[in-house]
């Protein structure tokens, strides 16, 4: 299992869109659109090397140095099968 933490989804947007449309957006919107790309461009490419699995955007599960903790409302906000 691969745990995949994205820090930077407001700058990534801002990039795209321009500093002041991001700043009309709030950083869960950000960061649910970075990670809808990112999960359509991770299948891509694995399907594309052949490899079969699953993917999910998960809210509540949090990467701090090197352990998982996993917080109230653990929720899959995405699931994808390839």
């Amino acid at each position: 299992m691969l745990v995949l933490k994205i820090t930077n989804a407001p700058e990534v947007v801002a990039s795209k869109i321009g500093r002041f449309l991001e700043a009309l957006t709030p950083d869960a919107l950000d960061e649910k659109t970075v990670e809808d790309v990112i999960i359509k461009e991770l299948i891509s490419n694995l399907t594309a090397e052949g490899l079969k699995g699953e993917v999910a955007a998960v809210r509540g599960l949090e990467l701090k140095d090197a352990s998982l903790e996993v917080g109230d409302g653990l929720h899959v906000r995405r699931h994808e099968t390839f």
